[in-house]
């Protein structure tokens, strides 16, 4: 089954927008066309720069197209992903996909924002700062965080450095010491939250709803009116703190593959 709009009266417009945003904030440089498929193939960790996305009608036959992209994730050294969203061309793709014995697996959500103008950024304590951060350095730092191999985070740095839209980075300090970080993309009048990252050991502690609310804050003074952010649909702590900043399920998506390593 294709993915649906999870509010039947979401806004398909703005969602269709947040789609063309969040393919533009993950582009990396390793990328190319293939009949109507942008085939991405970074070394990184996020899926978004190194999966299939089926946005336009082509002319080959399915098989001839899912043999050519395999090649060229083989010789990028990376499994075959193909991700599935509302928007996927056909929509009948994850089911003819499926019917070959491609699994399912990373069903993601797309929350949105509709108005960052709900969204109030509360007084720092005296004791926590936040501070801005270079792309690399924050590569490094959320890669740390998250126990990435250098190789991934060398790949997130150079696609932060290569990306075609603008994105800022920040941490969160507390007494001096970095406790959660994250990034915003800004397109037009969107902005994509992206890597919001807590330690382990300062979890619970309202340190990414905190941070998440400046960075909000931030993009709007530079003109951002909405905002969507991408979370997987089993991590419930982070869209407990998204839904009380007031996110809603916009769309969802997901991720085929025949290759039984790939994750």
């Amino acid at each position: 089954m294709p993915n649906r709009l999870s509010e039947p009266g979401f806004d398909a417009t703005l969602a269709s927008r947040v789609e063309d945003a969040g393919l533009n904030a993950s582009a990396p440089p390793q990328q190319r066309w293939l009949d109507g498929w942008l085939l991405r193939f970074s070394a990184g960790k996020a899926k978004r720069a190194r999966c299939v996305n089926a946005v336009a009608a082509g002319r080959l036959p399915l098989d001839i197209k899912l043999r050519l992209s395999e090649q060229v994730f083989a010789e990028a050294g990376l499994p075959l992903l193909v991700r599935i969203t509302p928007m996927t061309v056909p929509n009948e793709l994850d089911g003819q996909i499926a019917a070959r014995g491609w699994r399912r697996f990373d069903d993601t959500r797309v929350m949105v924002l509709a108005d960052t103008a709900a969204v109030s950024a509360p007084r720092l304590p005296a004791n926590v700062a936040l501070q801005a951060i270079g792309l690399e350095p924050f590569a490094q730092r959320v890669g740390a965080l998250r126990g990435s191999p250098l190789s991934q985070r060398q790949a997130h740095g150079q696609r932060l450095a290569n990306a075609p839209v603008p994105f800022h980075a920040y941490e969160l300090l507390v007494e001096g010491q970095g406790v959660a970080c994250g990034q915003f993309a800004l397109e037009a009048d969107l902005v994509g939250l992206y890597d919001i990252f807590t330690a382990e050991s300062a979890r619970g502690r309202g340190h990414g709803r905190l941070l998440c609310a400046h960075l909000l804050a931030i993009a709007r003074e530079r003109g951002a009116r909405h905002a969507y952010l991408q979370v997987e649909g089993d991590n419930a702590p982070a869209r407990a703190v998204y839904h009380r900043l007031g996110f809603a399920d916009a769309y969802g998506y997901h991720y085929r593959t025949n290759d039984p390593s790939a994750a």
